[in-house]
């Protein structure tokens, strides 16, 4: 039975889903990093929020890791590059919070349009300081959103309702969905200059990094209310406070902060400040939301090899992945043939999509092919890690796709460029072509002649040239080494001259059968092949 480990506090709606679905399920919050390595190697699955920090060294120790799932949007606390590398899914729940963490983002702008925090403490202590507090109006300003993707764009349809204008600085914002929601798309620099209050909803990554940095912020108008519901280290904080001090700001409120738990920060105590801890996504109805799409998400995976907001490996529906895996596992097969008959590497590999196979999701077809290829040279790889170590190692991937096939329903082809050896200068190309047969992964090509064969267990490929008397005598040594013949596909160019065998064979013939064959003077090459 496979087991999720859920490290952080969850609805009990999501235990529900995982045990409804045959899924066992252990619960332990608030583990340290040691106590989670310890155990992390008895788990399919682990559900997480931002609490459990599953970093490189947890990774590590994760031997059976399918998946890991946020519930939640953020990804910080999860080193996703040793996920991948581990061949480890990462999911998160991108639409759950969306609504809730937008309307925090409003709630922040008003309080500290209104400085309903300071105005409530003094009203409290009895103070009545009705004429101590003057606010601003939001109605008819400019707000600058930095992000207008699910959360920014859910903002931006509550700031026009309450009648401001929008702009929106997001280099994935096309002019169409712009114009859908509303909003006028700008540069950065324009924002800053024309908002009256700026929002931030992006993700921490290299490129947003302090994207409001001291020299940013003193391009925006005095006056300005700046509110961050997103994520710490967006935005200079001692500058931020610099700037409250000074009067240019006339309010900020943060949700979020560079080091949290913020146990102190240095806009603490800062003039118009409102501060709430990591709040926005903190409604009953969110967190119901996160934590039931999260459980469903890893269950699909665990149990259908389905893949949903993965934020590492291609999204395969739960009704594609019947239809989508036996294309898999052939195109697996495919990569691995290419691989293991790739002595020296490759520098170039090329998928080509045939037929029926072309109108598909191609993306897990071809993860699925690069995994089995790279296996061959580097072990342990599967479909989450084999497009990332390509990309890492330089070589060239091309992917092409046609509509119709000559001869079957559906063909996957790859052609991989081997490196140059000193027998052959400019390297050399080995192609193969596949095909589901019966609904079985068949061979139908290799290196440009037909030949319909098995991925036997045991595959013995010899390309040889076609003279009397070869197929004899490599039946006579594989019968004195009393190794069984269970298969026999032939491919040939012309009568006289290159060609292939696919021999499936029960059994590792001896070492010294297979110098014995490569010493026929009809072979150029021979290897045992193993699927």
């Amino acid at each position: 039975m496979p087991k999720v480990l859920i490290g952080d506090t969850l609805s009990p709606a999501a235990v529900e889903i995982f045990k409804a679905r045959g899924i066992e399920t252990d619960i332990k919050v608030g583990l340290s990093k040691e106590d989670l390595i310890k155990i992390i190697g008895d788990y399919d699955g682990l559900a997480v929020r931002s609490a459990c920090k599953p970093d490189a060294d947890v990774i590590a120790a994760a031997t059976r890791l399918k998946v890991i799932g946020r519930a939640g949007i953020g990804v910080d606390n999860i080193d996703i590059k040793a996920a991948t590398a581990k061949g480890v899914v990462v999911m998160n729940t991108p639409f759950g919070n969306a609504i809730t963490t937008a309307e925090h983002a409003i709630a922040m702008m008003f309080a500290a349009a209104r400085q309903i925090p300071a105005a409530n403490n003094d009203t409290q202590a009895g103070k009545w300081p009705k004429s101590g507090y003057m606010g601003l109006e939001v109605s008819y300003k400019t707000l600058g959103l930095i992000g207008c993707g699910n959360i920014g764009s859910r903002v931006a349809e509550r700031a026009i309702g309450l009648k401001m204008k929008v702009v929106a600085y997001d280099p994935f914002l096309t002019e169409e969905r712009a114009v859908e929601l509303g909003v006028e798309k700008v540069e950065l620099d324009a924002l800053l200059a024309r908002a009256d209050v700026i929002t931030l909803h992006v993700p921490l990554t290299e490129q947003t990094k302090n994207v409001l940095s001291r020299e940013a912020l003193a391009k925006t108008k005095k006056g300005l209310i700046l509110v961050n519901c997103a994520r710490g280290g967006l935005v200079d904080e001692a500058a931020v406070r610099d700037l409250l001090e000074s009067g240019h700001l006339a309010g900020a409120a943060f949700d979020v902060f560079a080091v949290e738990p913020a146990k102190e920060n240095v806009l603490f105590g800062a003039k118009n400040f409102v501060a709430t801890p990591h709040l926005g996504a903190a409604t009953v109805e969110a967190q119901e939301n996160v934590a039931l799409q999260v459980a469903e998400q890893m269950a699909d995976y665990i149990l259908t090899g389905a893949v949903t907001n993965a934020l590492n490996m291609p999204s395969v529906t739960a009704e594609e992945a019947p239809r989508l895996k036996p294309f898999a596992a052939l195109a697996e097969k495919l990569g691995s043939f290419a691989g293991q008959i790739s002595d020296y590497g490759y520098d170039e590999v090329v998928i080509e999509y045939e037929g029926e196979v072309a109108d598909l999701n191609r993306k897990p077809l071809t993860a699925a092919l690069l995994s089995g290829l790279l296996r061959a040279s580097r072990g342990d790889v599967n479909m989450v890690s084999a497009p990332a170590i390509l990309a890492e190692s330089g070589v060239k991937l091309t992917e092409t796709k046609t509509e119709s096939s000559p001869i079957y329903d559906s063909l996957i082809r790859i052609k991989v460029k081997t490196k140059a050896t000193k027998n052959s200068p400019e390297g050399g190309w080995r192609t193969l072509a596949g095909a589901l047969i019966g609904g079985k992964p068949r061979i139908v090509e290799v290196k440009g002649m037909a030949l319909e064969g098995d991925f036997s267990p045991f595959t013995l490929y010899v390309n040889n040239i076609d003279k009397p008397g070869f197929i004899g005598a490599l039946g006579q040594m594989l019968g004195e080494a009393k190794v069984n013949i269970a298969t026999f596909h032939l491919g040939r160019q012309a009568a006289g001259g290159e060609a292939i065998a696919l021999v499936g064979i029960d059994s590792m013939p001896p070492a010294d059968v297979l110098d014995k064959l490569d010493a026929l003077p009809q072979v150029r090459y021979s290897k045992v092949l193993s699927f």
